[in-house]
């Protein structure tokens, strides 16, 4: 009987699904009319009950990334869409490599970037209709030797999201809205509302678009070129000793393979085509709708032939079986598949190996090209698999609503690489990685209106969230295997065999990791209305973690705010404004960790290394875990870190509309905060993790958005958009009240900046000699004619750490960016522009370049030369002339003579469309042509190739791929 039950439910199911549908694909259908689902319900369903706050009328959506310029833009990646779009929201980008990682800031940082562990716990959450997406975990840094790619494929998980498939994207950045969020927006959030199943006749979009990342013009060099560089510094300061052991591959000019034509660049630079190409189809009833989107884009770079391959596919189903009930679904499903960079420093650094770095690459396109061709038998291949999707209900009975939602999003990445003989000095490597990041989301709220009178009215919710996050990744790494036609470990399958899955054709370290963690919420939101002028709202919060301690597994949040509608109660006074409120909300949030090693106290860990070297998983061929040495002390009585969050807004529009301003000016205060403090070398720690620093961020921001010339009433029509923030960061206090604390090459101080560099100050430009004063030696070491003169801050006659100075700042202290829009008849000029102030970065690549003598005999993995070493990225000549032999090291790099200014202003896009008239006898609602380029110029003070093109700490190393000038010619087509 329970069998003909089941059989029975599932045949309902299949009737009633099978009924959706043909009403969706039906658009003449007879439907309800009393049942249709108005455009706010919709919204209730995409964003999981928790609406974006609108301000007043006409002053909507000016937080948001205005599409009608990015659209034209053959960007891959979120990222790139927000940069310069979004107030308040600095994005790095390090390198022009597609499909790259990259970040998101929104006001500030609020701790310092020690390491790419701090960075991932800094990120915006994104949130993908109501989904918050979930990222890459960097506890897998724990096994590796470098950070300068993560484990596995390194790919950026949100170029998995297709611009065309997007309604909106929108900044959150009010305490009040983040706090309904919950912990996991305390870094602020990223709001993106994809396009959605309506009702209507079934409507079809096409966008595709063609072109070219062009050559750049460089200017390579040869050896003559490095030997005339050098040649000065031999001539003043060499001995007969130094030039004995002049670098083999300058000592004969005849050689024709170094001081031969430098034509390597035709085989590094090309132009290199991309594409997209995508079609949505949309429809149905009132009662049931659907909306299918599919699309194929390559984006590539000029440079080393990296490309990123994106398929995507997803599908949208509303229906409403009953007036009051609608159900609504998404499946989203993208695969990245990544062409990634040849480097040699990024394959050294996963070998885990240097080899004689003696001689560097030549730059004889020949011998280049023989070089690549040995590529050929290796193995390099990056994929990403990434769906997203949910399931809810949401109900409207007169009073109540109900929200319901059950969503999950999960990332797999596969990487499988192997390097021949040729490529390491007969030794060959092969690795392989498979990782998945899985995230489930079970969500309920209950909300219940309140008609006080005619004039008060009051909305009080209750809500849960749910959230279970699984974060795994399989790694293994050999060498030595029998030639290079053996690309596998070929292992021995019958569980039966004594040598059942032992490896035999290559000596395997594999190295498995999972990691689980869950959040769970419950929340009370309250918000009262007094005749729509004054809008009071309340959010009340109980969150737990698993990866807090026992004893402090739960915190509670709460927020408050107030919006005064300033047009409507003085509505016959401000005739000429149109839209006019005030805003002010403060809120505590709690801060999540992103690691579960917290919430246990003290642990083992896999941890065995030793020196420079990564952690070890065994010892002589058997599993063994120790004290977290390297990792760090981690004791008992870890509290909730947390961040008190303060806005005061304006929200302005005059002029029917066409001149709207937002300005808002924050303090955020992120209080008990973990820290590694360095602890004595006799505990055997490296740090020991505590708890109390407190980092302040505040600034102001302004987005301005101008009609000046409506397109309605002039012959040329002309649209403007700005936005602008300034930011500041402070170190109000350290924990155990100390007042500064050195972590590696950093110093914080208390009432400094957390992304300061701590430099040696420089008091001239030219060559020093002995000083006639009372400065000494460098660390004892006497000071000898060629060596720099560096200020005595101390003024005891010797320089040292208690010299250097905190100065610059790499997160800029002003950004932003401008579009304007020119209209003629059918013709539109598009034009968006980036600009960053008031930055500072450390030019390694200039240390790296004159400091060349210990670069090249350290033979570590900063002396690797890739190709680009035979390209003139900057002039050198500005710098003084000091003696590179000198035991000071007077090319070090924490000197502010490498401090650059890294302020820039970037045409990022320039977009010229023309649209046809609609001929909808023919089913054409839209048509346009449009021609865009990107990258086009930059203006900036910085001495190296790129100002954007730094680490995430505000090291230029000059390793990152640049950004390619780009040229498509695409259509937009509505039917």
């Amino acid at each position: 009987m329970s069998t003909r039950l089941s059989l029975a439910t599932a045949k309902q199911r299949l009737i009633f699904f099978a009924f959706v549908l043909f009403s969706a694909i039906n658009g003449n259908a007879q439907t309800d009319t009393s049942a249709q689902a108005t455009d706010d319900s919709i919204l209730v369903i995409a964003t999981n009950g928790v609406k974006i706050q609108q301000m007043s009328a006409g002053v909507k959506g000016i937080n948001q990334v205005p599409l009608k310029y990015a659209t034209t833009q053959p960007y891959i990646s979120l990222q790139q869409i927000v940069k310069g779009n979004l107030a308040a929201v600095y994005v790095q980008e390090p390198s022009g490599e597609p499909g790259t990682e990259q970040n998101i800031f929104v006001r500030g940082i609020s701790s310092p970037l020690l390491s790419k562990r701090e960075l991932f716990d800094q990120q915006a959450a994104v949130y993908l209709n109501g989904i918050p997406l979930v990222q890459d975990n960097p506890f897998a840094y724990e096994i590796q030797k470098y950070d300068f790619n993560r484990i596995g494929p390194a790919t950026n998980l949100l170029a998995a999201i297709n611009l065309d498939n997007i309604e909106s994207i929108e900044v959150i950045k009010d305490p009040v809205m983040l706090a309904k969020l919950g912990p996991i927006a305390t870094n602020g959030a990223i709001w993106i509302t994809t396009k959605n199943a309506h009702s209507g006749y079934r409507e079809i979009s096409i966008n595709s678009y063609y072109g070219f990342a062009q050559s750049p013009s460089i200017t390579p060099v040869n050896a003559a070129y490095e030997n005339n560089f050098r040649k000065p510094f031999y001539d003043r300061f060499g001995t007969v000793a130094d030039r004995l052991n002049y670098p083999p591959y300058l000592r004969d000019s005849t050689n024709a393979d170094y001081y031969g034509p430098a034509n390597w660049s035709d085989n590094y630079y090309k132009n290199t085509p991309l594409y997209n190409v995508d079609l949505s189809l949309t429809g149905g009833s009132e009662r049931a709708n659907f909306r299918f989107f599919g699309g194929a884009t390559k984006n590539a770079s000029s440079a080393d032939e990296t490309a990123i391959n994106r398929y995507t596919g997803s599908f949208f189903i509303n229906a409403a079986p009953i007036k009051w009930l609608m159900v609504s679904s998404m499946i989203n499903y993208t695969r990245l598949e990544r062409t990634r960079n040849l480097n040699i420093r990024d394959r050294l650094a996963e070998q885990r190996y240097i080899p004689d770095l003696t001689n560097p690459l030549t730059p004889n396109k020949s011998l280049y090209g023989s070089y690549l061709n040995e590529f050929n038998k290796a193995i390099d291949d990056n994929t990403s698999n990434v769906i997203q999707g949910y399931f809810a209900l949401s109900a409207d009975l007169n009073k109540f609503a109900y929200n319901g939602r059950i969503a999950f999003d999960y990332n797999e990445g596969i990487r499988d690489a192997f390097w021949p003989t040729t490529l390491l000095e007969k030794n060959n490597f092969v690795s392989n990685y498979f990782g998945y990041n899985q995230r489930v989301v079970i969500s309920n709220t209950l909300s219940y209106k309140v008609n006080v009178n005619e004039r008060q009215k009051l909305v009080l919710e209750a809500g849960q969230n749910f959230m279970a996050d699984t974060y795994k990744y399989d790694y293994a790494y050999a060498y030595n295997g029998p030639n290079d036609f053996v690309k596998i470990n070929v292992v021995n399958g019958d569980p039966n065999a004594a040598d059942y899955l032992l490896p035999t054709a290559f000596r395997v370290n594999y190295f498995p990791s999972k990691m689980r963690s869950a959040l769970a919420s419950f929340s009370g939101n309250a918000t009262y209305s007094f005749n729509d002028v004054l809008k009071l709202s309340a959010v009340v919060s109980r969150d737990g973690s698993s990866n807090m301690q026992p004893d402090n597994r739960w915190t509670t949040n709460f927020s408050g705010g107030a919006e005064w509608d300033i047009k409507k109660q003085f509505e016959t006074k401000l005739k000429r404004i149109n839209a006019f409120t005030a805003t002010a909300s403060w809120a505590r949030l709690g801060r999540l960790l992103s690691d579960d090693r917290f919430n246990a106290g003290a642990q083992y860990r896999v941890d065995m290394g030793w020196g420079s070297e990564p952690t070890l998983g065994s010892y002589v061929g058997m599993p063994g875990i120790s004290r977290p040495y390297t990792s760090g002390w981690i004791g008992y009585g870890i509290p909730w870190a947390y961040s008190d969050q303060l806005n005061i807004g304006v929200r302005l529009a005059t002029l029917n509309n066409r001149l709207k301003f937002a300005l808002d000016i924050y303090n955020r205060d992120d209080k008990q905060m973990l820290l590694p403090v360095p602890v004595p070398v006799e505990w055997g720690y490296t740090s020991a993790y505590k708890n109390g620093m407190h980092v302040r961020n505040n600034g102001v921001e302004l987005t301005v958005v101008a009609d000046l010339l409506p397109a309605e009433s002039n012959a040329v029509s002309w649209n403007f958009a700005l936005n602008i923030s300034q930011n500041n960061n402070k170190l109000i206090a350290l924990p155990d009240g100390l007042q500064e604390v050195i972590i590696g090459n950093n110093k914080l101080s208390v009432g400094r900046r957390i992304d300061a560099f701590w430099v040696l100050l420089n008091n001239n430009n030219g060559t020093a000699y002995p000083p006639t004063g009372p400065v000494l030696s460098y660390r004892g070491v006497p000071f000898k004619a060629g060596d720099p003169r560096w200020v005595d801050v101390t003024s005891d006659g010797v320089i040292n750490d208690d010299d250097k100075v905190l100065r610059g700042n790499y997160i800029p202290k002003v950004s932003g960016g401008f579009n304007n829009s020119i209209g003629f008849k059918s013709f539109t000029l598009d034009a968006q522009f980036y600009f960053a102030l008031g930055r500072k970065v450390m030019n390694q690549y200039a240390s790296s370049r004159l400091n060349f003598i210990n670069v090249e005999a350290s033979n570590n993995i900063n002396s690797v030369k890739e190709i680009t070493f035979w390209e003139k990225k900057m002039d050198l000549s500005s710098y003084p002339m000091y003696n590179p032999w000198s035991a000071v090291v007077p090319y070090r790099l924490e000197q502010d003579l490498f401090l650059d200014d890294a302020s820039f202003l970037k045409l990022r896009s320039l977009s010229l469309s023309y649209s046809l008239k609609p001929k909808k006898d023919k089913g054409i609602t839209s048509c346009v042509f449009y021609v865009t380029g990107t990258n086009l110029f930059t203006l900036t003070p910085f001495k190296g190739d790129d100002p954007e093109l730094v680490n995430y700490n505000g090291i230029y190393t000059g390793y990152g791929l640049p950004f390619s000038r780009t040229f498509i010619t695409g259509v937009r087509l509505g039917l």
